[in-house]
């Protein structure tokens, strides 16, 4: 059926340049049939468009943040990646580190944020591979906020003010709705270094970048590339579940994040890392953040003063008091 109004006729003229185009290849091999049909079609489709007025169509442009890319950019092979972070783990022995913490709980559920001002100040004391001790002092009074100690299998956790006294296994089996009531001390270990890969768990590669903001002085942000390191386990036949994801920057080649997933696959902690210092052979982040998106509270951990590999008895992790109040079995 004709789609033009009777009488009304048009033409369009195909130039016999573009002619051969469509008839013979660049070899000036003959093509097929259908193929010279279907460039024809072609050719006669955009000089219609031309004679329909498109070429009056007007070029929308809008604003995008320009970046530019990082400057120096490092290699690495993912064996050589996994070497270095075995290599800063294995470093470190025993941590006792004089920190001071900032605490938010809330988030989408709540709609708000409620941040504790002023911070807290305190120690965190690491002896490898699974003892750990958290003493936190109220601000400004400076007496006993929170006094939490663990052996990576159970911990015990007392905070006076709320007249809270726990005990119980490490794993969380039951949640609070008060975000900051489902702390437990493999949190605070899991953020404090990278874990090198396990006999049982696979490491794979993939690259990507991260934005910068613009440093001082500069203008435009930096588009910086890392590598991302991903650590699953073997779940069920051939199903793989993600463990963790370590982020590496390629300026520096160290951490700058790491993201922790549960066994459904859901993301339950993120932990960047900022201002490396070095202490020996070991660099280490004087900044730590910690996010915890289902359970919604947060953790800045800035540390002040570190000391490495200093001898630790069992007494700073034993020496625990309840404070007189009735414990409560987790």
């Amino acid at each position: 059926m004709n789609r033009f109004p009777v009488g009304l006729q048009f033409a369009v003229r195909v130039p016999q340049t573009m002619k051969a185009l469509i008839q013979k290849n660049s070899r000036g091999v003959p093509l097929p049939a259908l193929l010279r049909r279907a460039g024809s079609v072609v050719l006669v489709a955009i000089a219609a468009l031309s004679m329909t007025g498109c070429e009056r169509l007007a070029l929308h442009k809008r604003s995008v943040a320009k970046t530019v890319l990082a400057p120096h950019v490092m290699n690495a092979t993912l064996d050589e990646l996994n070497t270095q972070l075995g290599a800063q783990y294995a470093a470190v022995h025993t941590l006792n580190a004089k920190v001071n913490i900032k605490v938010a709980t809330g988030g989408k559920a709540e709609g708000e944020v409620t941040e504790v001002i002023p911070s807290f100040s305190g120690y965190i004391l690491l002896r490898k591979t699974n003892d750990l001790r958290a003493i936190l002092q109220l601000p400004l009074v400076g007496s006993l906020a929170l006094d939490m100690v663990s052996d990576g299998k159970n911990f015990k956790l007392v905070v006076p003010a709320k007249k809270i006294a726990r005990e119980g296994s490490e794993e969380l089996t039951a949640v609070s709705a008060k975000g900051f009531e489902n702390l437990r001390p493999n949190v605070i270990r899991d953020a404090l270094q990278v874990a090198p890969v396990g006999a049982d768990e696979f490491v794979s590669e993939t690259q990507d970048t991260r934005i910068m903001p613009p440093a001082p002085g500069k203008k435009f942000s930096t588009e910086e590339p890392d590598y991302d390191l991903t650590v699953t386990r073997l779940k069920t036949g051939n199903e793989l579940q993600t463990i963790r994801v370590t982020h590496i920057s390629r300026v520096t080649l160290k951490p700058y994040e790491q993201d922790f997933y549960d066994p459904t696959g859901h993301l339950v902690e993120i932990v960047k890392y900022d201002n490396y210092q070095k202490f020996g052979e070991v660099d280490f982040p004087m900044s730590i953040s910690i996010e915890m998106p289902i359970y919604e509270y947060s953790l800045q951990i800035d540390i002040t003063r570190l000391t490495l590999n200093q001898p630790m008895d069992d007494e700073q992790f034993s020496s625990f008091s309840w404070m007189g109040l009735p414990v409560q079995k987790m």
